[in-house]
């Protein structure tokens, strides 16, 4: 919502990552940096900008800023764990499964209205540099 996005681009440490073209908006991001290390997160493609090379982009550039700008040394994210060709995708970037898990907020209707019960985040971690 309105007042998260305004507290992450007011914050130390964060950025909010925008990707246009001919003046309209085809990805974002959010990169912070949170206890040594950077989180990537707030990811978006417009459908029909995905497969073109903009996602990947805009996720090298979020590791670059938490690398060079902000000294860490690995990237971590959060991913819903039944979302298979999303997490290939991440893989294929040299992310690394951990095997630990943050509870879906259901619930809370910033994260979208779940149409089924077992859904949870699990962490990824790569290294950076």
């Amino acid at each position: 919502d309105a007042e998260v996005l305004r507290a992450d681009i007011e914050r130390p440490g964060s950025r909010v990552l925008l990707a246009e073209r001919d003046g309209a908006l085809h990805a974002c991001a959010h990169v912070s940096e949170d206890d040594g290390a950077g989180y990537f997160g707030m990811f978006s493609v417009r459908p029909e900008q995905q497969g073109n090379g903009i996602g990947h982009r805009l996720l090298a550039e979020a590791e670059r800023i938490a690398g060079e700008e902000w000294g860490c040394r690995e990237m971590r994210m959060t991913v819903i764990d039944v979302r298979e060709e999303l997490l290939a995708w991440y893989l294929r970037r040299g992310y690394q499964r951990t095997g630990e898990y943050k509870p879906f907020p259901y619930g809370d209707e910033r994260f979208g209205i779940p149409k089924r019960p077992d859904l949870r985040f699990e962490l990824l971690r790569k290294p950076l540099g």
